[in-house]
């Protein structure tokens, strides 16, 4: 029965929305809740677009380090303790495991604690904020049906005289319980907004510092490594470049 009653009111519902949209059933317009309604939406989006970046950075970090430790491991094959380089990717493969690791170890869980969780806990009131917009559009609609129900009656009277009187009460009733969440909603919206500050900006903040973090480390350890190059190296730049432009002379190679 219930389910009956449920579906009865969807669909005399979506009866008043089509009216409206053609003219034949007033349609209430709250300009406060609009403005309030605009800017959560906003923020909603925002919110969930920073989220996905986020989650996307870390993902991104983590397939850096592990491309990066598989690079390691592939060069490593080149050398053997023997050859002038043998050290040099020893312990290059040695750096990126570590590196891997600590990013798997210290940095992916600061940035899932400081960034990702407190950026879903915020989405998390998204959804019962939406279902109570839905509801209060809901009531709206059920509103604007009894008055317009009124307005015929009052254009028209019925032979039964008590179909007015049922008909006022009927839509007093709507509009208090339109009102009352309505008014909840104003309230309300405009405090979920102003939760961006202690959510997003410590967020940001950690953002910030854990890329400084991982950057910094990163060079640290590769700075590291120079040690273990040929003094020679240092010539390497130039080198290249003299067998670059050697490449470039050959016809067969093209420009690039």
């Amino acid at each position: 029965m219930s389910f009956l009653s449920g579906f009865k009111k969807n669909l005399n519902r979506a009866g008043t929305t089509l009216m409206q949209r053609t003219g034949i059933v007033d349609k209430t317009v709250d300009r406060e809740f609009d403005e309030e309604y605009e800017r959560y939406k906003t923020l909603e989006q925002k919110t969930e677009k920073l989220t996905k970046e986020a989650k996307g950075y870390l993902d991104s970090l983590r397939a850096m380090t592990n491309a990066q430790t598989r690079i390691a491991t592939t060069i490593h094959h080149f050398y053997d303790d023997s050859a002038p380089m043998g050290q040099c990717g020893i312990k290059y493969k040695e750096t990126v495991e570590k590196l891997d690791e600590e990013a798997k170890k210290d940095m992916d869980a600061t940035y899932r604690t400081t960034i990702i969780e407190p950026l879903s806990r915020f989405c998390a009131y998204f959804p019962d904020i939406n279902e109570a917009i839905k509801r209060r559009q809901k009531k709206l609609l059920d509103y604007d049906a009894m008055r317009s129900k009124v307005r015929k009656l009052v254009d028209k009277p019925s032979e039964d005289p008590q179909r007015l009187p049922r008909a006022e009460q009927e839509a007093n009733m709507a509009r208090e319980v339109y009102e009352n969440i309505n008014s909840i909603l104003i309230t309300d919206l405009p405090k979920v907004i102003e939760l961006r500050v202690p959510y997003i900006d410590p967020s940001f903040e950690a953002l910030v510092k854990s890329q400084l973090q991982f950057c910094q480390t990163s060079y640290e350890h590769l700075e590291g490594l120079r040690q273990y190059f040929p003094a020679e190296s240092e010539k390497m730049d130039g080198r290249v470049d003299d067998v670059l432009q050697q490449m470039r002379e050959l016809s067969i190679c093209g420009n690039f």
